[in-house]
Order: C-alpha cells, then structure tokens, then sequence
C-alpha cells in the first residue's frame, strides 16, 4: 500500500508540474498571505502595550492610529493575497485535474479484453472518478491547511523563542508530542480506511452489476435477494465507517485536551514573566492570538493529515491501473499494416484461457484474398476466439497470425483494426444519437454518406419513422431499439467503415425472415471484393460461402463448399445440415 501512496504521489507531481508559474504563483501567495496573518498580531501586542507607556493622550492616539494603519495595510494584503491564491489554485487545479482524466481515460482503454472482462465497470468508473477528486482534496488542503501551518507555525516559534526560550520551547515540545500522537493515529486509522474503500468498491460493483442486469431482477424474482446482498455490503461499510468515525471522535477529544494543555501551559509562564516585570499586557494578547493560531491550525491539520491518506488511499486503486503493464502493446518499431489482396493466415496458433484451459492448439487456416469463409460448428470450440485473435484482442499463446504476409503482432493495433470491420451477434450502441452511432465507422462522414449507408443496411426507413430522425438516443447499449434494428444499425456501421475484411459473427441472428432477406442482399454487396469471415449457426446463411470450415474440439474437422460438404456420407456438416433442414420442413 505504501508503495501505491508513493507512486500515486508521483504520479500527481507528474501531472501537476506542468503547470509552474500557477504553481510557483500559488506557493508566492500562500507564503505571503501567512506571514501577513503572524505579523498581525505583533501590532496587536503594540497597541495594547501603548497604554502602559506615559504618553500624552495625542500621541497615544497618535500611535493607536499608525498601529491600525498597519493592521489594515497587513490585513488587506492577506486578503489580497488569499484572492491570489484562489485564482491560481483554480487554474492550477482544474487544468492538472483534465489532465488526470484523460490519461486515465487513455490508459483504461488500452487494457485488454480479459482485464475488462474480470472487472465491474462500476468499480472502475468509480477509481476515475476518486483518483481525480482526490488530487483535488489533496492540493486543497496543501494549500489552505499544510503549508500555511507551516509557515506560521514556524514564525510563531522563532517570534516566542525571540520572546522567551521558555514559551519558544513550551510550543516546541507540544508540537513534537502532537505530531508523534498524529503518526500513531494515521498508523492505526489508516488499515480501516483501506478496508472501508475495499468494501465500497465491492458495493459500487455490485450496484453498477444489478443496474446492468436489472431485467434479471425481475425475470427470476430475484429482488429479495438482492437487496439483502446489497444492505449485506453496506452493513459491512457501516461497521468500517463507525470504527473510522469513533477513533476520530475520540482523537478529535485529545486534541482539544492537549490544546488546553498549551494554553494553560504558556499562560501560566507568562504570568511568571509579568510577576518579574518582563511580561506585559501586550505580550498576554500577543500569546493568546499565537495559541489561537497553533491550536486551530495544527487541530486541523491532523484531520487534514488523516483526510490526505484516506484520499491517497482512495486514490491508489487507480494509481494500480495506471502502473499495470498492458497486456496487449504495438511492438517496437510496429509498422501500419498494408493491405493489397486481404489474405489471411493462421500458422499453428495456440490459445489458452487463463493458461489453463486450451481453445486452440496448432490450429491452421490459410484465407484466400477476397475469399468469403464460413466458420461454424458447436459452441464454445472458438470460432469467437479466432476472431477475436485476429483482431488482437486477445495475445496468442503460440503461433501467429499474418495478413498478407505481416505479422500481426508486429503492425499496429490501429491499423490493424481499421483494416478490419466487425458485425458482431449482440451489436452494442453508445447512448448516443443514431447519426453518431452510425458515423462511429468513419471519422468526419458526412450526413449523405451516413444516410447512404443507412440505406444499403435498410435501416434508414425504420430512422425517419423516428420522431427525431437520425438525431434520436438510443438509450444505453442501444436499449431503445429493437435486436433487428440494432444489428441493422451495426451494418451499416460496418458499410460505411468499407475495411478490406469483413468479419460477420452471426450478423443475421435477431432479424426476422423479412429483414433478413433484406439483409443479406445489403451483405451481398457489401462482401464484394472483400475477405469476409462468416460465423454462423443457422446453415441457409451461409450456403453461397467460397469456403465452409467446419471446427470442433479438435480443431478443423472438415471444409469445403456447401454442396462438397453436404455430399460426404456420414459427414459433421452433413448431419448438421439435415437436422436444420428437418427442423425447418417441420416448422
């Protein structure tokens, strides 16, 4: 943990230097604005002292007037320089603070499937959002709590220790036992702040989990459980809240104990010092306005102390993605990746899921340029997966992969995907408008280009039925339409996109008959002069395919055209074939 409140510390720094005259500005006006507020209090010590000098009344009155002359000079300029300090932390702050999100954006994105696939957005979202508001939190009290302590309390020290060794060194060995007291507090509070951020991740995740799947909730009465597994994890919150509260409460008590201590502690040598003449009225005001500043800005402090490790400890969760290595990186000197014919090889592929279980052993397939391929065969043999390695998003356990003829490990993942357009079985939209949904397939489309498209897709009647058009939202994951619009949407996503290979992973699976007749003569076009890769269940989508690879547990079992593959006696695809066609003749 203490390493991830180092590296966060360092990472803020990282971010934050970039912006030095805000800073340098904001560390200026911070110094001057406290050294303005201990001055004050030394002509305060001087007016009071005046009217124990023998002194016309004119010239007490005199004197009176030049000290509070003084007082308002020094008076302004503190709060000429807090409004310094203001505008500078602003600038400072918020321009750091885009910086954090967007490379915690950037860096997020980059992470692999698999790192997505083991971990609740929720928890994730929520990390952004605590790694950015805790530099906030923490430069906030830098600048309004740490610092300014520090100066004061520093030239109220040397100012006293001027004074009297004995209130100089009074104030010292109080700050020393204070301090001593904090780092024990910090210590013990700290293991309940960790684990009261563990609990409210585990909350955060199951709230975000229940929200995505709150059909479930109601598809399988499952409410109930729910939300006894909910107010389970905010029970477990509560009892780490309560013990976190209650060592402040109490600590907060001896705070204001040992505040007493140095009040009366000072008081009682300044009483001394008056009996023998070296003290004066002045000087009792002087001490009173010193303890005053001690007391309340150390008080503060070692709530701001303990407030800027539970922030720090906030923040490290994400300080954690931010240092985890990615999974998936272009290589050194990856070049972009030239498409000419499309062809694609998979030479003795290896793949395993969490190193365990294998999917794919020395599986080989050579695609032809412009070849149109089908994979089918049971579910879970990796037909996905082969796709999914294709497009690196996931890394190869041995092998490799080549379109024609590079290595697609050793060009880029931009280019590598904008060579390629994907219509996958559950197409997912933004919850945006269906303009910028569909546009997503190519950056700066135009409006003609998009309803072109839209057309070719058939899903532009559908669009202009829409009370708003193509500037309708969709909803979250596109939740306000239908699967078939959805998948319709999707490919004219893909139209747009125009890569040289086509990847269609069960893209007719939610239309109904109509649409997908429609359909498929929009794929027709599309597929031409392209190499298409076709995953398919249902046989009658993919009888005019070049090619049929049909793969199992195995690996390639058979492959041919249709018509090869429906003629071999006793053949996987054969038999495959005459239970659908049964099934449909049924029907």
């Amino acid at each position: 943990m203490k390493a991830n409140i180092k590296e966060t510390l360092k990472l803020y720094w990282q971010y934050s230097k970039r912006y030095k005259l805000a800073g340098v500005t904001l560390i200026l006006a911070c110094v001057i604005q406290s050294v303005a507020i201990t001055i004050i209090p030394l002509y305060y010590k001087k007016f009071f002292d005046i009217f124990g000098l023998s002194l016309s009344q004119s010239a007490v009155v005199h004197s009176l007037l030049q000290i509070l002359v003084m007082v308002a000079i020094f008076g302004l300029l503190e709060k000429t320089m807090f409004f310094v300090m203001n505008k500078a932390l602003s600038k400072f702050e918020i321009d750091t603070m885009v910086d954090l999100a967007n490379v915690c954006f950037d860096k997020l994105h980059r992470h692999s499937f698999t790192y997505f696939n083991n971990n609740f957005s929720g928890a994730l979202v929520k990390r952004v959002n605590y790694f950015i508001r805790s530099f906030e939190a923490i430069v906030d009290s830098l600048f309004f709590q740490i610092l300014p302590t520090f100066i004061t309390v520093t030239m109220v020290v040397t100012v006293l220790l001027l004074r009297n060794q004995w209130l100089g060194l009074i104030v010292l060995i109080w700050l020393v036992v204070f301090i001593i007291l904090n780092a024990f507090a910090i210590k013990y509070r700290i293991k309940y702040d960790l684990e009261r951020n563990e609990a409210e991740s585990a909350m955060t995740a199951d709230l975000s989990d229940t929200i995505v799947n709150h059909s479930n909730l109601r598809l399988f009465n499952g409410f109930r459980a729910e939300v006894k597994r909910f107010r389970d994890l905010n029970e477990t919150i509560k009892k780490y809240r309560l013990q976190a509260w209650g060592f402040h409460t109490n600590f907060d008590t001896v705070q204001s104990f040992l505040g007493l201590v140095l009040n009366i502690s000072l008081m009682y040598v300044g009483v001394r010092l008056w009996q023998v003449g070296k003290f004066s009225i002045g000087d009792f005001v002087l001490l009173q306005s010193y303890v005053m500043l001690v007391v309340n800005n150390i008080r503060w402090l070692g709530n701001i102390t303990r407030k800027t490790y539970q922030n720090l400890s906030d923040a490290s969760e994400m300080t954690e993605i931010l240092n985890l290595p990615l999974e998936i990186v272009d290589a050194s000197h990856a070049k972009k990746l030239a498409i000419a014919r499309g062809e694609i090889n998979f030479e003795q592929a290896d793949f395993y899921f969490n190193e365990t279980r294998q999917v794919l052993k020395k599986f080989t397939l050579d695609i032809k340029g412009g070849e149109r391929l089908a994979l089918i065969g049971p579910s879970g043999v990796g037909k996905t997966t082969i796709i999914n390695l294709l497009l690196r998003n996931y890394e190869l356990g041995g092998g490799k992969i080549l379109i024609d003829g590079q290595s697609i490990s050793q060009v880029t993942l931009d280019s590598l995907r904008a060579a390629i357009s994907l219509v996958p079985q559950d197409p997912i939209l933004f919850h945006r408008s269906l303009m910028e949904n569909i546009s997503y397939g190519k950056e700066h489309a135009t409006k003609e280009e998009i309803i072109k498209a839209s057309k070719q897709a058939y899903c532009h009647e559908f669009i202009t039925d829409l009370e708003n058009g193509y500037d309708t939202l969709v909803g979250e994951r596109g939740v306000k339409l239908s699967g078939g619009e959805r998948q319709r949407v999707a490919i004219a996503r893909a139209i747009l996109r125009g890569a040289p290979i086509l990847i269609l992973d069960e893209a007719t699976s939610s239309l109904d008959s109509a649409s997908e007749a429609l359909i498929q003569e929009a794929l027709e076009k599309l597929m031409k002069n392209k190499t298409v890769i076709v995953i398919a269940h249902r046989l009658s989508t993919i009888r005019k395919m070049d090619r049929i690879v049909y793969v199992d547990e195995t690996g390639i079992a058979e492959t041919g055209t249709h018509d090869e593959l429906v003629d071999r006696p006793n053949g996987l695809y054969r038999k495959l074939w005459e239970r659908q066609s049964a099934g449909f003749l049924a029907s």
